[in-house]
C-alpha cells in the first residue's frame, strides 16, 4: 500500500466534487474457476484500490458526504479461514493503514444503506457478475439496469482523478516497466528456429513471477503478429519468421507495464522485414516527438497513420495523397487499431468506466473502421501515462475482403499488397509519461533499433 495520507488525500479530492449523498464502492470477491474453493487469482477492483488501498476479497466502502463518515465493510478471517490462509490482518488494521476511520462487518452495509433510503447513492458501473448481484441485493437495481443507473458524475470524477498520475504512481509504473523490459530482453536472447511460442511465453512469465510480480495481461507471443490479440502458443518458430511479443508486468501494487517488441527468428530481419520494421520505428519515433500537454492524442494518431501511409506508398503498396488516404480510412487495411491507450492500475486504464469518458471526455467516437478503435483521443495533460504502439498488420482475410469489395482502390495497389500477404505483423510499443515540458519514455531502455536488437539477440 501507499501511505494512509495518500488514500486520505484521494478520497478528500473525490468528496470535494460532490455536495451531498453517499458514494458506494464495491470491491471484488473471489471468483471460482470450477468450484467455490478453487478460485482464480484474486485481483481487486482498481478504483477500490485507488481510493481505499485494501487488496483482499469481500470488501466494500461507503463515503457519507453529509457526515464525512467513511467506513470499510469486511469480515475478519474466521478460524477455519486461518487454517488455509495463515494469519491475516484484522479489518480494523486494514482500514487504519488506508486512513479509513471506521471498520464494520460486511453485513452492516445493507443495514446502513437501508437507513439511507431516499438519499442519493452514487456507484460506478459494475463489470463482474458478483458485483452486479451484490448491488442488486443492496439497492434492488436489476443487473440489466445498473449501467444506466451508475452515477455519471462519479464516473467522470474518478476518471479525472485517476488520469493524472502522482509521483509515487509514476515510480510504481517505472518498476512495472523496468521488469517488463527484462521480460522482453529474456525473450530476445532466446529466440531461434525450433523454439516454440510457448517456450517464450513461459520464459517471460518466469521473469515476472521470479521478481515477485505478476503478468499485467495474458502474454502474446506469436509468429502470427497479424492477429492483434493472439493468445495461442502452439507454433514452432521457423527461419524467415518474426516473433511479436506483447508482454507486461504488474507491480505488487498492481500498476501495469505494457510493451511490444518484434524480433526476427533469424539473427537479422530479411530485407522486406527490415523495411517494414524501419517504417514502424520511424512512425513510433515521430509520434513520440509530438507528445506534450495540450496536444489531442487523436492528432498524434492521425499523423502516425499518415506517416505509415507515406511509407507504404514509397514501398508501392499505397498510392495517391497519404493524407486523403487516411481521411478515407485506406490505411486501416494495414493499421486497424489505435496508436495507444491510457495506462495505470489497469493495462487499459479505467476502461471499465467507459472509453467515451476515459479517452474522449464524453465526445462522440468515430465509426470509421480503424479510427473507431482509437481508445484515446482527448488532449494530453501532464501526468497522463499512456502507450504508443504503431504497427503494420497484413491480414490475408481482410486484404481479400477489401479487394473483393473494391474498397479504397484509389489508394491501395492490391496486386502489390497480395505479395505481402505472408508478411505477418509488426508492432513497437513503449510506455510514456506526459511531462509539463513534453514527455518521457518510462522505464529503462528497451532495444528498438536494428543494432540494439542485434545486440540483444547475442545477449549483450
Amino acid at each position: 500500500m501507499f501511505t494512509a495520507q495518500t488514500y486520505e488525500s484521494r478520497r478528500a479530492r473525490l468528496a470535494a466534487q460532490f455536495s451531498s449523498g453517499l458514494l458506494l464502492f464495491l470491491g471484488h470477491a473471489d471468483s471460482p474457476v470450477n468450484y467455490r474453493d478453487n478460485a482464480y487469482p484474486f485481483r481487486q477492483d482498481s478504483s477500490f484500490l485507488y481510493f481505499f488501498g485494501v487488496d483482499r476479497p469481500g470488501c466494500a466502502a461507503l463515503m457519507d458526504l453529509d457526515t464525512g463518515r467513511t467506513t470499510l465493510f469486511a469480515d475478519d478471517a474466521s478460524l477455519d479461514d486461518l487454517v488455509w490462509t495463515g494469519p491475516q490482518p484484522r479489518v480494523a488494521e486494514l482500514a487504519a493503514a488506508a486512513g479509513i476511520p471506521e471498520a464494520a462487518p460486511a453485513a452492516e452495509l445493507a443495514a446502513r444503506l437501508a437507513k439511507a433510503a431516499g438519499r442519493k447513492i452514487a456507484f460506478l458501473p459494475p463489470y463482474r457478475a458478483e458485483q452486479q448481484l451484490q448491488l442488486f441485493h443492496l439497492l434492488g437495481i436489476h443487473p440489466d439496469q445498473q449501467a444506466d443507473a451508475a452515477s455519471l458524475g462519479l464516473i467522470r470524477a474518478v476518471v479525472e482523478l485517476r488520469a493524472c498520475k502522482s509521483a509515487e504512481e509514476v515510480a510504481e509504473l517505472e518498476r512495472a516497466v523496468d521488469l517488463s523490459v527484462d521480460m522482453h530482453l529474456a525473450a530476445m536472447a532466446m529466440i531461434r528456429p525450433g523454439l516454440k511460442e510457448s517456450d517464450v511465453a513461459a520464459r517471460v512469465t518466469q521473469v515476472a513471477l521470479a521478481a515477485g510480480s505478476a503478468l499485467a495481461y495474458p502474454v502474446i507471443a506469436t509468429v502470427h503478429g497479424e492477429t492483434l490479440h493472439n493468445h495461442a502458443y502452439h507454433n514452432t518458430l521457423e527461419s524467415g519468421q518474426m516473433l511479436l511479443l506483447d508482454a507486461g508486468a504488474e507491480s505488487p501494487l498492481h500498476y501495469a507495464g505494457d510493451l511490444t517488441s518484434t524480433t526476427p527468428v533469424d539473427p537479422a530481419f530479411t530485407p522486406r522485414q527490415r523495411d517494414l520494421y524501419q517504417l514502424v520505428l520511424a512512425t513510433h519515433l515521430g509520434a513520440l516527438e509530438q507528445l506534450r500537454p495540450g496536444v489531442p492524442f487523436r492528432e498524434v494518431h492521425l499523423a502516425a497513420c499518415c506517416a505509415l501511409a507515406e511509407g507504404l506508398k514509397q514501398m508501392g503498396l499505397m498510392k495517391g495523397d497519404p493524407r486523403e488516404a487516411v481521411a478515407q480510412g485506406a490505411h486501416a487495411l494495414f493499421f486497424q487499431c489505435g496508436l495507444g491507450h491510457m495506462l495505470g492500475l489497469d493495462v487499459h486504464d479505467m476502461e471499465s468506466l467507459g472509453e467515451i469518458w476515459v479517452g474522449y471526455q464524453g465526445q462522440a467516437k468515430s465509426t470509421q473502421f480503424g479510427l473507431k478503435s482509437l481508445r484515446l483521443a482527448r488532449p494530453l495533460q501532464a501526468g497522463f501515462t499512456l502507450t504508443v504502439e504503431p504497427g503494420l498488420y497484413f491480414i490475408p482475410a481482410l486484404i481479400q475482403r477489401w479487394k473483393a469489395e473494391g474498397r479504397c482502390r484509389d489508394f491501395i495497389d492490391y496486386a502489390a499488397v497480395e505479395r505481402f500477404q505472408d508478411a505477418g505483423g509488426i508492432r513497437l510499443e513503449e510506455n510514456v509519461l506526459i511531462t509539463p515540458a513534453g514527455h518521457r519514455v518510462l522505464g529503462k531502455r528497451r532495444p528498438r533499433t536494428l543494432q540494439e536488437l542485434a545486440a540483444a539477440r547475442q545477449g549483450a
